[in-house]
């Protein structure tokens, strides 16, 4: 029996980055909600909700662009340059996170400036990963297995708006952790911060979905010509499933519905993603299989992401598994 390896790497890349983006998503969500915390306690203990999971969210994104280079790297030495300063920028932006994570523990006097810090990374990381997804989206220029565009063509109204979509969808995944996460004063802001990101958000993806259709025609062919839009037609039933679960949550007072339902959201617009994008590994003209190394690296590669992945994922279970539950206010990280 034969696998395609060029197909399976791509499911497991696939799966790596919606990973990042469903753990990694709040976590920045929440930096960007920090100039909303009513005192220096409410932020500690928002910080002190992600403090022992944050760092290993990002393990993902390692994973996810490491994988791209070692299995995709025709994808990768496209995308590159295509995304450079996106791409360079985001980065930036997590390394100044991940150090106010620190250093705002340690000072006092200038502890404003790292929350600044924290909250401006946060906000920088979600704008240009949901501006370097509508780049991609859009479409990359490729001639001769090289890419052949300019310096600012992922900056478009397109590339802007995805970016604008990404960062207020973040903050509701912040608002919605937070509800599930704490108790009292916060909890009930955050549960009054999460109506008008949730209607925000989802305005936001509304004119996503229907701008991204008349970006490039396969797009269209298969969101509206019968009878592959059938099969289409699923995800806006989900998605309004998924609505009815968040605001039903929101009003009834749930706790935990309106987080996992968020999570959903994410989820579902990244398998409408993979409807338009597929079997596309950068639109509108590289393959998976174009883009793929040959058969032998795929085959060395999977045996150690066959080992890796199973380990990556029992550790990050086993912390939010550990941490699970209400924070206690007088304990965390320090």
């Amino acid at each position: 029996m034969e696998f395609d390896l060029a197909f399976i790497w791509a499911g497991l890349i696939a799966f790596a980055v919606l990973t990042y983006v469903i753990l990694d998503g709040f976590d920045l969500g929440l930096g960007i909600l920090f100039p909303f915390a009513k005192s220096h306690a409410e932020r500690d203990l928002m910080m002190n909700s992600v403090a022992p999971v944050w760092d290993g969210n990002e393990t993902w994104l390692v994973l996810g662009g490491g994988g791209l280079f070692a299995v995709f790297p025709l994808a990768y030495a496209v995308v590159m340059p295509a995304l450079y300063m996106p791409i360079m920028v985001m980065l930036l932006a997590l390394v100044f996170r991940g150090v106010s994570f620190e250093y705002r523990w340690r000072a006092q006097k200038l502890k404003w400036v790292w929350d600044l810090a924290f909250s401006g990374g946060s906000l920088v990381a979600a704008l240009c990963q949901g501006i370097a997804l509508g780049a991609l989206v859009q479409g990359i220029k490729i001639e001769d297995r090289a890419y052949a565009g300019g310096w600012f063509d992922w900056l478009s109204p397109f590339s802007l708006l995805c970016g604008l979509a990404v960062a207020v969808g973040y903050a509701l995944l912040g608002a919605c952790w937070l509800i599930m996460k704490t108790e009292g004063g916060i909890c009930d802001h955050m549960r009054r911060l999460a109506r008008p990101l949730a209607v925000a958000t989802l305005a936001l993806i509304g004119v996503v979905s229907l701008w991204t259709p008349f970006l490039d025609p396969v797009y269209f062919s298969r969101w509206f010509n019968l009878p592959g839009s059938l099969w289409s037609f699923c995800v806006p039933a989900l998605m309004a499933a998924l609505v009815w679960l968040l605001f039903s949550g929101l009003r009834g007072g749930a706790d935990r519905q309106p987080f996992f339902a968020a999570l959903g959201i994410f989820v579902t617009c990244f398998i409408g993603l993979g409807i338009s994008f597929y079997p596309m590994m950068v639109p509108p003209s590289l393959s998976i299989w174009a883009a793929a190394a040959p058969d032998k690296s795929l085959s060395f590669t999977l045996v150690g992401a066959l080992v890796l992945l199973p380990l990556i994922l029992s550790y990050t279970a086993y912390a939010y598994w550990v941490f699970r539950g209400k924070m206690d206010p007088n304990e965390g990280y320090h």
